[in-house]
């Protein structure tokens, strides 16, 4: 038997995954509970209500012990009274089973299992799970937004209906022979593109990575993408994604995607020399992490006129500035970290993953 009086869940925090202490562990202390109803009020304005919900739905795994753990090594400590582990990034193998002798269920926070050994989980009979991150496919979704955005030039044409608006931008209207042609781009503004046909190259191949992949095949677009560990044949086949050498990837795509996580490796990324082996006029949507593209670097290659557009959401700082010279850019777009809401994907995920833990407790 376990040594604390309720079943014990072993988590690995994330300010995301402290939504299941909330729920289930009525020792979470007010302050966090009183975060995060001001976090999700803007789509959840009657957070406690929604906790008591999904409480109510894992009635059998309320009151739990709920175990935050920052190292994978504070999670190995923790693993001999847990009956349940959530894990993100932190390994479970068989050195992590062989400390768990009452666990029943591995909950990955993610769809891919390339840090859990389903093979020695099922050796044990325990049961993992899975979670398909609707905040992941928001943020695929934000950048084909972003991407059809700048293609579209949608920010700088919206409301540019009038020939004065027209004119002060910059196009001299000139209406077309009508008896002999359509209207189509009756401004002749210049430079719009296409997604299909053209090159995505995806930094990073992981879960949200995989999510673009996913849909860059619907637009009918080639996808590149670079990693540390190249996928097995069978992944790359089902994703239609192709791996080529970093430099490879920067010199062939028209749309450079960084999904890599935020971390020192990382920082500066693609900086001067790796925009310089860009094709001119190919554009970065970056949905990940602002530092992963070198600031200043990148306001050269702007001002060079060598990228055809950038997209930023989250910021390099935020909140950000009126004067960010960003925003003299017409072909940039600026969002302050939206891709991942709203909230109630969280929310959604969250029910989902505490569903899951309560099934796998006994009556």
């Amino acid at each position: 038997m376990p040594v604390s009086p309720r079943p014990v869940i072993v988590v690995e925090d994330d300010p995301f995954t402290r939504l299941i202490q909330i729920v289930l562990d009525p020792e979470t202390s007010p302050e966090r509970r009183a975060a995060f109803a001001d976090f999700m009020a803007h789509d959840e304005p009657d957070f406690p209500g929604w906790c008591g919900r999904v409480r109510q739905q894992a009635s059998r795994l309320f009151p739990a012990d709920v175990r935050m753990v920052d190292t994978p090594a504070a999670m190995l400590a923790a693993l001999p009274e847990a009956q349940a582990v959530v894990v993100e990034s932190f390994p479970i193998g068989r050195e992590e089973l062989a400390a768990a002798p009452m666990l029943r269920l591995v909950q990955k926070f993610g769809a891919l299992l390339r840090n859990v050994d389903s093979a020695a989980c099922a050796d044990r009979g325990i049961t993992v799970r899975t979670l398909r991150r609707r905040a992941n496919i928001a943020c695929a979704e934000q950048v084909f937004a972003l991407m059809l955005a700048l293609a579209k030039m949608i920010p700088r044409l919206n409301g540019m209906i009038s020939v004065e608006q027209l004119e002060a931008a910059g196009h001299a209207f000139r209406p077309f022979d009508r008896r002999h042609t359509p209207n189509g781009n009756w401004g002749r503004i210049p430079g719009m593109r296409m997604l299909n046909g053209t090159t995505v190259g995806i930094i990073g191949l992981g879960e949200i990575g995989q999510e673009i992949a996913q849909r860059a095949g619907a637009f009918g677009m080639r996808t590149l993408y670079f990693q540390r560990k190249r996928l097995a044949e069978a992944e790359e086949r089902a994703l239609r994604a192709e791996y080529v050498p970093f430099d490879d990837l920067l010199a062939e795509s028209d749309w450079i995607v960084p999904q890599v996580p935020g971390a020192a490796e990382t920082r500066g990324l693609i900086g001067r020399e790796q925009l310089a082996r860009m094709k001119c006029g190919a554009c970065i949507v970056n949905v990940s992490n602002a530092a992963i593209i070198d600031r200043a670097a990148l306001l050269e290659a702007l001002n060079a006129g060598r990228l055809g557009g950038f997209a930023l959401d989250p910021l390099y700082e935020e909140p950000g500035r009126t004067d960010d010279e960003l925003l003299r850019f017409d072909n940039v777009i600026l969002v302050p970290h939206m891709a991942g809401s709203p909230r109630t994907n969280g929310l959604d995920d969250f029910a989902e993953l505490i569903a899951g833990l309560a099934s796998a407790m006994p009556e």
